[in-house]
C-alpha cells in the first residue's frame, strides 16, 4: 500500500489578502460559497456606500477560499475563471497554493469529501453547537493534508472529474424519464376526464371522522402531510397528557387526507399501509371515497393538477403568504370529475408502476450521490499516513 507523508497546510497553501480600497463611486460584486464543497456562487454587487467600512478583499482565480464561519459544513472551494474580479468580506479566508507542490481541487476535495479532512476542520473550528462556530486561522494553518506526489494528485483530480460528469450523466438521464412518464400521466389523466359528469366532493369522497378518545396514559402517534404532493410523514407520539383537550381523530389507509392550511400549496395526500395507527388533529380533513364511484388515488391526482388546486385555493379563503384555511363545506362542494370506476383503476395502476419507478430511481440516486464520497474515502484512507 502506497503511503503519503502529511504536510501542514500553511505550508502550501498559505493565507493571502488582497484588501481593497473603497471607493463609494464604484461596485464590488461579491463572492459567497455554498457549504458541502458545491462551489462558489455570486452575489449581487454592493456599491462603495454599501460597503461603507466593511472591509473587502479580491479574490483571484485559483484559489482555495473558506467561509470561516461555515467551512466546518464544508464551505470551502477554488475560486474558477468565471469568479474573476469578485471579493470576499473578512470572514472568507483566501490561500494561495504552490501549484509546484500541491493541486487547489485535491486540497479542497479532502477538506470537504474525506471523513478524517471533514473532522480536521471541525476540530479547527471552535465554538458551540449548530452553526456557532468559527475556523481559526492558526489552527486552520496547522490542518495535515495527505500529500501525494503532484502527478498523482492532478491524476486523482481528472478521475474524480469524469467520475463526477458519469454521475451528473445518471442524474439527468434520471429526470428526462421522469419528466417524460408525467407527461405520459397528465395525457392519460386528460383523456380519462374528458367530457365526464362533475360531481361534488359530498357525494364522491364525504367528509370522515374518528374521534379517538384520549386515555392520559395512552400514546398517539400523529400523521403529517407534506405540501406538494410529497405524501405523508410520521411526527413523533404524543402521550396522553401532551394531547390534553386537542381532539385527534384516526386515520386510516386509503383516507384522503387534506391540511386545512397547507391544503392551497399541495398538502394533499393519500394514508398508507405504513400509516395504520396514526393520528391527525382538527386541522386533518379526512374524506372516505366512495368506493362505487371513485378512487382516492384518482382524487389526489386531481387535486394536484392546475384544475384542482385553483379549486382548493378558491375553498381556501385568507390573507397573502400562508394564512389561509381549507373550508370544509367549501371542500364538500367541490365538483370533480368522475369518469367509469374502471378507468379511473387502470389509470391508478399506471400511478403505481409510475411510483414504483420512481422509488427505483430514489435507489438509484443515493446511490450515486454516495458513489464520489466513498471513492474518495477509499483513495485517502488507503493513501494518507500518520506521519508529517
Amino acid at each position: 500500500m502506497k503511503s503519503w507523508p502529511k504536510v501542514a497546510l500553511s505550508e502550501i497553501a498559505p493565507i493571502i489578502r488582497r484588501p481593497v480600497e473603497i471607493r463609494q463611486d464604484q461596485a464590488y460584486p461579491e463572492l459567497g460559497i455554498r457549504s458541502f464543497g458545491r462551489g462558489t456562487f455570486h452575489k449581487p454587487s454592493l456599491s462603495g456606500a454599501d460597503v461603507g467600512s466593511k472591509r473587502l478583499f479580491r479574490i483571484e482565480p485559483g484559489d482555495l477560499v473558506f467561509s470561516n464561519v461555515f467551512a466546518w459544513e464544508g464551505a470551502i472551494a477554488v475560486a474558477s475563471p468565471v469568479d474573476t474580479g469578485r471579493f470576499g468580506s473578512h470572514r472568507f479566508i483566501t490561500c494561495v497554493v504552490d501549484d509546484d507542490r500541491a493541486n487547489a481541487t485535491y486540497i479542497k476535495l479532502y477538506l470537504t469529501t474525506s471523513q478524517e479532512g471533514r473532522a480536521q476542520v471541525l476540530q479547527a473550528s471552535p465554538g458551540g453547537a449548530g452553526r456557532n462556530r468559527t475556523l481559526g486561522v492558526e489552527k486552520m494553518g496547522l490542518i495535515p493534508i495527505p500529500l501525494p506526489p503532484l502527478a498523482e494528485q492532478q491524476a486523482l483530480v481528472a478521475h474524480l472529474d469524469a467520475l463526477a460528469e458519469k454521475t451528473r450523466q445518471v442524474e439527468a438521464h434520471l429526470d428526462a424519464v421522469e419528466r417524460d412518464v408525467e407527461h405520459l400521466l397528465a395525457l392519460r389523466f386528460r383523456d380519462a376526464i374528458a367530457d365526464v359528469p362533475l360531481l361534488p366532493m359530498a357525494k364522491v369522497a364525504p367528509l370522515v371522522r374518528r374521534e379517538q378518545s384520549i386515555d392520559l396514559n395512552g400514546s398517539y402517534p400523529e400523521l403529517g402531510i407534506r405540501s406538494f404532493g410529497k405524501g405523508t410523514f410520521h411526527k413523533p407520539p404524543l402521550s396522553g397528557g401532551e394531547v390534553g383537550t386537542k381532539r385527534l381523530y384516526r386515520i386510516e389507509p386509503g383516507d384522503l387526507l387534506f391540511s386545512n392550511v397547507f391544503a392551497w400549496e399541495g398538502a394533499i395526500a393519500v394514508a398508507q399501509p405504513e400509516d395504520t395507527g396514526r393520528f391527525g388533529s382538527h386541522r386533518f380533513i379526512t374524506c372516505q371515497a366512495n368506493p362505487e364511484l371513485t378512487t382516492a388515488e384518482f382524487l389526489r391526482y386531481y387535486f394536484l393538477t392546475d384544475d384542482g388546486m385553483l379549486k382548493i385555493g378558491e375553498a381556501s379563503p385568507g390573507g397573502a403568504g400562508r394564512n389561509r384555511t381549507l373550508g370544509l363545506e367549501k371542500l364538500m362542494a367541490i365538483e370533480v370529475p368522475t369518469p367509469p370506476l374502471a378507468v379511473q383503476q387502470t389509470f391508478d395502476r399506471l400511478q403505481t408502476e409510475v411510483a414504483a419507478l420512481k422509488a427505483k430511481h430514489t435507489a438509484i440516486r443515493e446511490a450515486n450521490a454516495a458513489l464520489l464520497p466513498a471513492t474518495l474515502e477509499r483513495i485517502f484512507s488507503a493513501g494518507a499516513t500518520a506521519h508529517a
